[in-house]
């Protein structure tokens, strides 16, 4: 099957949902294409190993930022799935839908369809949550999501603080008023990872509709005019052609943009110093790229109870058995357990800051593959928090390095840019630091390790994140959603890109705004309003 009613191109978050709920009709013939491949390595469900996929170029995109100002001239990774399943192949797993405001903002600027209203129920259609079917959650769908299973007397320790603090306590970070201090849910069931393959796309690969085509890389868009006709795709290294009366790019806030400006569809100026006929031009594509930001504050911890114990190898390799065998044990569960939303101002009308706490230092100081110890001298048993920015306002650009399609494009984040995101992290720090001096730390808190206690004003603070600062990984918005009078805009309300035919982007790069919290949740949210689209015939 080389012809189908739609292509979609992206097996990642959006992509899954997006190929399985119209796969759901039997008249429909639907082809999704894959870069990566099918994913079948068992350790990608262990969810411990997020840490290693995360930094390894195995099912990764492996992206680099350009050089940042914000980040005292420093680069960094930019992971993205490379596999079925995306990036919900090796992310971490936290299920966080974004806050009503978010949504209902974009609603109020003209995007119909997208109302806080609207999102909860294409939530509820994708949830089967553990406590059941309610008012905020789904029961019946296909994606599992559970509470946080680790059990460590340091994240009991950080609740605590965290309530001796002064924040509330919060028993759902998914439920309104999305603030306080507790634990976040997971899309782990039975100690094994569920990406939206395994939820979503497996159940539905039998259906003889759908064709997944997985090392597949599109590389151009076809186009009659303004109509998107199909597209060019290197399959296991050979050139195939492919065609639908409907595209659509779910290749995520990297490879979508890419592949529009490869096929002429981008800013003019941009193709034609890469000699790349435009087709349209719309200057939107690659701009109003952003993405959360954290630092981290270490503590060492005064007993032999954290996460270095992993770093042995005969625990690390027990502890890896154990999850792939039975599903259980320190590795069948992922230890950023719990957090905190806060307020970086107290005039704010809600939280805009989030945390993570781990029972351990920061993974990104540890050796892969958890077997040699820490990076940094003097490390040991320690904990850590991070917390970043929910709701960015800096806003950088993805550019083509060339027209070969091979060529990894250029990623400028212009991290914190905006004085405005690292104030908010300043403040931040300041919160985690009051969360740590609380008495239920008092059993285990050693030194500060990072910031370090000579790092209190404002502007050690600022030289201290721009030093260490990093992605959270939630790039979105380079193909941002806008009225057709919004000359940024890159798709209508209905993912279709404006000025064509045929041709629709449906994943985290439509985001005109990121959500407040972590971008999987509603980057499959996507997929199913997208789905929704299509079957109504918007």
């Amino acid at each position: 099957m080389k012809s189908a009613d739609v292509i979609v191109v992206g097996a990642g978050a959006a992509g899954c949902v997006l190929a399985a709920r119209l796969s759901e009709d039997p008249a429909r013939r639907v082809i999704l294409l894959e870069a990566g491949g099918r994913g079948r390595n068992p350790l990608l469900r262990v969810p411990l190993r997020t840490g290693l996929f995360l930094r390894s170029p195995y099912a990764n995109w492996s992206y680099t930022t350009q050089p940042e100002a914000g980040l005292a001239g420093r680069s960094t990774n930019i992971p993205r799935g490379r596999v079925l399943g995306g990036s919900t192949a090796i992310n971490g797993m936290v299920w966080a839908r974004g806050r009503p405001a978010d949504f209902d903002g974009w609603a109020q600027a003209g995007l119909r369809g997208w109302s806080w209203d609207d999102a909860l129920a294409g939530y509820r259609r994708i949830e089967r949550f553990q406590g059941g079917a309610s008012e905020i959650h789904g029961g019946n769908g296909e994606l599992p999501i559970t509470d946080a299973a680790v059990e460590h007397e340091l994240i009991d320790a950080f609740i605590a603080a965290g309530r001796q603090a002064g924040h509330p306590a919060s028993a759902d970070f998914n439920a309104p008023p999305c603030e306080g201090v507790g634990r976040y849910h997971f899309s782990i069931a039975g100690g094994r990872r569920w990406s939206a393959a395994h939820a979503f796309l497996h159940p539905a690969a039998e259906r003889k509709n759908l064709r997944v085509i997985p090392r597949a890389y599109a590389h151009r868009i076809l186009l009659d005019g303004t109509t998107a006709t199909g597209l060019v795709a290197r399959v296991n290294g050979r050139d195939e052609v492919f065609h639908a009366p409907e595209i659509v790019l779910c290749g995520g806030t990297i490879n979508s943009p890419q592949l529009l400006m490869l096929s002429g569809i981008g800013p003019a100026d941009h193709l034609r110093d890469h000699g790349i006929d435009v087709a349209v031009d719309l200057p939107g594509v690659g701009r109003n790229l952003h993405d959360h930001v954290l630092v981290r504050v270490e503590h060492a911890c005064t007993k032999p109870i954290t996460l270095q114990s992993l770093t042995r190898l005969d625990r690390a390799a027990f502890a890896l058995l154990r999850a792939l065998v039975a599903g259980t044990g320190p590795a069948a569960s992922f230890p950023l357990a719990a957090g905190v939303m806060a307020r970086s101002d107290p005039g704010l009308d809600e939280a805009d800051l989030q945390s993570h706490f781990l029972p351990g230092l920061t993974t990104a100081t540890l050796r892969v593959p958890f077997l040699a110890g820490p990076l940094r001298a003097g490390d040991g048993h320690g904990f850590m928090a991070n917390i970043s920015q929910m709701r960015p306002e800096s806003r950088g650009t993805l550019r083509l390095a060339s027209a070969d399609p091979s060529a990894k494009p250029l990623i400028h984040m212009n991290y914190l840019s905006d004085p405005r995101d690292r104030a908010a992290l300043r403040s931040g720090v300041r919160i985690l630091r009051d969360i740590f001096r609380q008495p239920a730390f008092n059993p285990y808190r050693g030194a500060e390790l990072s910031p370090g206690p000579a790092e209190q004003s404002d502007a050690d603070l600022d030289a201290w994140i721009a030093r260490t600062a990093d992605t959270v990984h939630h790039p979105v918005g380079t193909c941002r959603m806008g009225l057709a009078t919004d000359v940024g805009a890159v798709v209508d309300d209905r993912l279709r890109v404006h000025g064509f035919t045929g041709l629709r982007v449906a994943d985290a790069s439509v985001m005109p705004r990121i959500t407040s919290g972590n971008t999987a949740a509603p980057s499959m949210l996507i997929g199913q309003r997208c789905a929704d689209f299509l079957r109504s015939g918007e």
